[in-house]
């Protein structure tokens, strides 16, 4: 396996990872400002990822449709979005408010809500990890027009957001009972989703190319479901701040930026 795949699925875990480990330099949770300083920067960053790295290529491999390049992505988009909203009825998780409200969702069930709290990161780190691995397989294959640049832009974007993305999940388990290293632990296993679902898409590469332009706008579909329906409520959440706003700008011009600079 090139090393260039390795780099790409160990990139965004690699930020999973650090961002878990603040349990071990930060006591209690977060300032509830952080938290949607946070929860705004990474939502800004995977709508600029769903648009330049998922989007725009998936309507650039169309091409030879002409006017109609648009139908794959739009198809793809919305499939994506409906998976995401079949998973969110099926898999019972709870939401952490950065106000400190909790809001369960999904079947009953008797799991604890650390666990149902787990399963929320888990849940939106899915189509994150599907997105970088469909990007690799399309360069790995070399049927399309997507660089390896652009291939590890969308990973390390990942990677910038999945780090204060896990620290706010993380946090709140140590403080809730778990203990540092369970939740360290819980928090990390949270983005092994990524990895793992990146991987099956390469392995899958020789038959991810015909329907490649799909499986892009399917990742986007997906992740854009995630912010409208996870991120922007959490970030608005309580009284009224800017401060999500402005990360969310911050996150998607940073990664507007590697995309274009590394693509």
């Amino acid at each position: 396996m090139p090393i260039e795949i390795i780099q790409g699925l160990a990139i965004p875990f690699l930020g999973t990872t650090l961002g878990a480990a603040c349990v071990y330099l930060i006591r209690g949770e977060l300032d509830h400002r952080i938290q949607k300083a946070f929860t705004g920067f990474a939502a800004g960053v995977m709508v600029a990822a769903s648009v330049w790295s998922l989007l725009i290529p998936a309507m650039e491999e169309s091409s030879d449709l002409g006017p109609y390049a648009v139908l794959p992505a739009v198809a793809g988009f919305w499939v994506g979005t409906l998976f995401l909203l079949l998973l969110d009825h099926i898999i019972p998780h709870l939401h952490q408010n950065s106000d400190g409200t909790e809001e369960a969702e999904g079947p009953k069930s008797a799991l604890s809500k650390n666990l149902k709290l787990v399963l929320a990161v888990t849940l939106h780190n899915i189509p994150e990890g599907m997105a970088v691995g469909v990007v690799l397989a399309g360069w790995l294959t070399g049927g399309s027009e997507i660089s390896i640049g652009a291939a590890l832009a969308l990973s390390l974007g990942i990677a910038i957001q999945n780090f204060p993305e896990d620290a706010i999940i993380s946090l709140p388990l140590a403080a809730n009972g778990e203990g540092h290293h369970r939740a360290f632990i819980l928090g990390t296993l949270s983005g092994i989703v990524e990895p793992i679902g990146g991987a099956l898409t390469i392995v899958a590469a020789s038959f991810v190319v015909p329907i490649l332009p799909y499986l892009l706008a399917f990742a986007a579909g997906a992740m854009l479901y995630v912010v409208v329906e996870e991120l922007i409520p959490e970030m608005s959440a309580g009284h009224h701040s800017n401060i999500g706003v402005i990360a969310f700008a911050v996150g998607f011009t940073l990664m507007m930026a590697l995309d274009t600079i590394l693509g």
